[in-house]
């Protein structure tokens, strides 16, 4: 095969959708996103297929839904995907930074792998050190996190916003951008290439360098969430639960409150924020590395996040539920001369669909069974089928208590979330109320809707199990 292109596939951990000025949100600072958005193609209506991490990576590096891959939440095994068939095709495949497989070191189809997971790893494989950690030891420090958190008098007044107080090279996002500028500038040329970067950051705690918060501190213009009594009353019973519960469990040095004040929400933000300026800039250093060592001549730059997070919208913090800013993720494919310039492709598609995008240019067969469907076509200009419906998943886990399970379906309209066990729903009119404030889950005029999206759920269910039939039963 000729003229494979090197693919980097840069992700970034719970950035919303919102959270890159070219893509309307002016408050924040993202040169190098805005300069891939302007030269490259951006899918807006991109949503997830699971609420949390791990569920969502998996369904993406194996081109499956949750329920196919048997992975619903954070903390199940899985470490095959669909790199190691670039490995087999010829690509030198790497990964530095956070791909969340369960275990974390798990090769994952890579030739080389430089993990680095969560900042706050405090329950989930506390003892598993990766290089991040090893770093930090070798300077004789170890991370902030939880433990060192807690012995703060305002810890649980931050909503998990603080400042890096360690040296700044050792900070987690510097740390992946500077490890995979080194690999890069270090090994050998080599074609073609699949790198993968896996930010640590946005994701809490929301820890940005000293004096970065700053610049978005002083921002009196921030449009910062403020959901009415009305709609924090009528949010479903595992969603109350939800709140309550992040208030008593601080998951990623996180204390939620329930009445959260203007100066609790601007410091949140101003720390989100300013974490997602530190990663644009560690992009724009690793692509002048990337272009320097001549990747970029015969290159791929595809850019993710693996969920949103709330940050006080609907009186939420973090992910697990389903609303946009959970589900609809900025995706951006970038390769001047490949592909169009400031091109927006506006209707439906789903995050795991990159995986047979990838494949396909990297001349791979995507396997039939796949339930992810390229995205390459779209990207290319060419003929392509949207899709009529997103589904996302999330099983219950330690921290999603009130639920054993939640499934969405979304259309170009309707918004339908559907809790396992229980009567309450949510059912959205998006074009009426894309805030999702207003429920019409017990609407009557809305009746016929409601069991029309519930319908959709149900065969969508059907057609995976049939679909995936012979994947399901190689895999035992």
């Amino acid at each position: 095969m000729i003229d494979r292109p090197n693919i980097i596939l840069i992700m970034t951990d719970q950035q919303r959708y919102d959270s890159i000025a070219a893509l309307g949100y002016p408050y924040v600072e993202t040169p190098t996103l805005d300069r891939l958005v302007t030269e490259g193609t951006i899918f807006t209506n991109c949503h997830i297929t699971a609420a949390s991490c791990v569920p969502c990576r998996a369904s993406l590096f194996k081109g499956y839904y949750p329920h196919t891959t048997g992975v619903l939440s954070n903390g199940q095994p899985w470490r095959h995907t669909w790199v190691e068939q670039l490995a087999e095709a010829g690509y030198r495949c790497v990964n530095v930074g956070k791909m969340h497989t369960i275990p974390y070191d798990a090769k994952a189809g890579f030739h080389e792998r430089y993990v680095v997971e969560n900042k706050d790893r405090y329950m989930e494989g506390r003892w598993f050190f990766d290089e991040w950690d090893k770093a930090l030891a070798a300077h004789g420090l170890v991370k902030q996190q939880r433990e060192l958190y807690r012995q703060r008098a305002d810890y649980r007044e931050r909503l998990g916003a603080f400042e890096w107080e360690l040296p700044e090279h050792l900070h987690s996002d510097v740390f992946v951008g500077n490890m995979a500028r080194w690999w890069v500038d270090t090994y050998p040329p080599t074609q073609p290439l699949f790198l993968q970067v896996g930010f640590p950051g946005p994701h809490p705690p929301y820890d940005p360098l000293p004096g970065l918060a700053e610049r978005y501190l002083g921002r009196n213009d921030l449009p910062l969430p403020k959901p009415t009594r009305d709609e924090l009353d009528r949010l479903p019973t595992p969603f109350k639960e939800l709140r309550a519960h992040n208030v008593e469990v601080d998951h990623d040095s996180v204390v939620w409150s329930l009445d959260p004040t203007d100066d609790q929400l601007q410091r949140l933000w101003a720390h989100y924020l300013a974490n997602v300026t530190m990663i644009d800039a560690k992009i724009g250093e690793l692509l002048a590395s990337l272009k320097a060592r001549g990747y970029l001549d015969n290159a791929v730059v595809f850019f993710a996040s693996d969920h949103g997070d709330c940050m006080g919208d609907h009186g939420q913090i973090q992910k697990w539920s389903m609303y946009e800013e959970i589900t609809r993720v900025p995706l951006i494919a970038w390769s001047p001369g490949r592909f169009g310039a400031g091109k927006r492709e506006d209707r439906l598609c789903q995050l795991f669909d990159l995986g047979p995008a990838i494949l396909e240019l990297a001349g791979v067969t995507v396997p039939e069974s796949f339930e992810a469907r390229s995205l390459l076509p779209a990207m290319e200009g060419r003929a392509w089928t949207p899709r009529d419906y997103v589904f996302c998943e999330q099983a219950g886990d330690v921290n999603l208590t009130g639920t054993s399970f939640i499934t969405m379906v979304r259309s170009s309209r309707y918004k339908l979330v559907y809790f396992k066990g229980i009567e309450e729903g949510q059912l959205f009119d998006l074009e009426a109320d894309p805030k999702e404030v207003d429920t019409l889950w017990d609407s009557p005029a809305h009746q016929a809707i409601k069991q029309e999206m519930l319908g959709v759920l149900r065969d969508w269910l059907i057609d995976s199990n049939y679909h995936t039939r012979d994947w399901m039963s190689a895999a035992r």
